[in-house]
């Protein structure tokens, strides 16, 4: 179900679930939010910083919370990424985000709170930008992506790019069913306690990097081994950064995803650019969704009504 698009004169608020952003960029994100005539707040410990997380967890949470209580804030957009939100997703306000449903866009490792709202049935999630914002990785036809993703009720239409890495894992067919994932890792590290159902989704992955390709391995086994890729009807593949230029004895990401998702018989469409590289599309998240891989598209229902 969607939520109410934004208009200007909208509240926003930005927060920061995991690690803390630079007030330089996070005022640059104020001055391109408020440029599309919203109102942008920030939330009260959006600088804090503990370690590699910007607060302690009870801050983080209370900013994400007040913000997912306000019914006057129409959208909640994270700072930005990192390491964190995993520890608060579980303790969302969840009876809070369903009376007062709103986009909430980040991706990383605020895929941990987007799927923490699916699960609980929230609509509203975005992968999209952070707003800790730099023009060198944002430019204007993205920045127009994600305005139109959170103001205006169209369908999205993310093209694959035939020279994107992943490209060359897109099988044949079609598929429909609701768009589930976002940061592979973090999709992975949620089973058992925060995903929600996959039976007939669309999964969305992408990643950046890590340990190497060992990683991605034990990602899908993870979900191979739970029985929960065998219940998906298609997979939508973003970037995966580093990873693809990796080789271990030979052996490239592109293997290692061909042995997990070869098997599932299910259309694949890859070179989306949805992830971690430069000029990320904006795509809501639970919401019905078409693969084409034949057009080369991902067609999503828009999140907003």
């Amino acid at each position: 179900m969607p939520v109410p698009r934004l208009v200007p004169g909208d509240r926003v608020r930005f927060v920061s679930p995991a690690s803390p952003p630079t007030r330089e960029a996070v005022a640059r994100g104020a001055e391109v939010v408020s440029g599309w005539g919203l109102q942008v707040e920030l939330g009260e410990h959006v600088f804090d910083r503990t370690g590699y997380t910007a607060g302690p967890d009870a801050v983080r949470l209370a900013d994400l919370d007040a913000a997912l209580r306000d019914p006057g804030v129409r959208a909640v957009f994270a700072t930005t990424g990192g390491k964190g939100a995993y520890r608060i997703a579980a303790h969302l306000d969840v009876a809070a985000a369903r009376a007062h449903p709103k986009p909430v866009v980040g991706f990383s490792d605020i895929t941990f709170v987007h799927l923490a709202l699916l699960r609980a049935g929230v609509p509203g999630p975005v992968h999209g930008p952070f707003v800790n914002w730099t023009d060198e990785y944002y430019d204007a036809d993205c920045t127009e992506a994600l305005r139109r993703s959170l103001m205006e009720p169209e369908p999205v239409v993310v093209r694959s790019d035939p020279g994107e890495y992943t490209a060359q894992l897109s099988t044949g067919g079609w598929a429909t069913g609701v768009l589930v994932g976002g940061h592979l890792d973090s999709v992975s590290r949620a089973v058992g306690w925060g995903l929600p159902s996959l039976a007939g989704a669309i999964l969305l992955v992408e990643d950046h990097h890590g340990t190497g390709l060992g990683q991605i391995d034990r990602c899908f086994a993870q979900l191979a081994h739970t029985g929960l890729l065998g219940q998906l009807h298609g997979v939508a593949l973003g970037t995966f950064g580093e990873f693809e230029t990796t080789t271990a004895s030979g052996t490239t990401l592109a293997d290692v995803l061909r042995h997990w998702l070869a098997p599932l018989g299910v259309p694949v469409l890859g070179g989306l650019p949805v992830g971690h590289g430069l000029n990320p599309a904006s795509v809501p998240l639970g919401t019905s969704a078409m693969l084409d891989v034949p057009a080369g598209t991902l067609t999503v229902d828009p999140a907003v009504r």
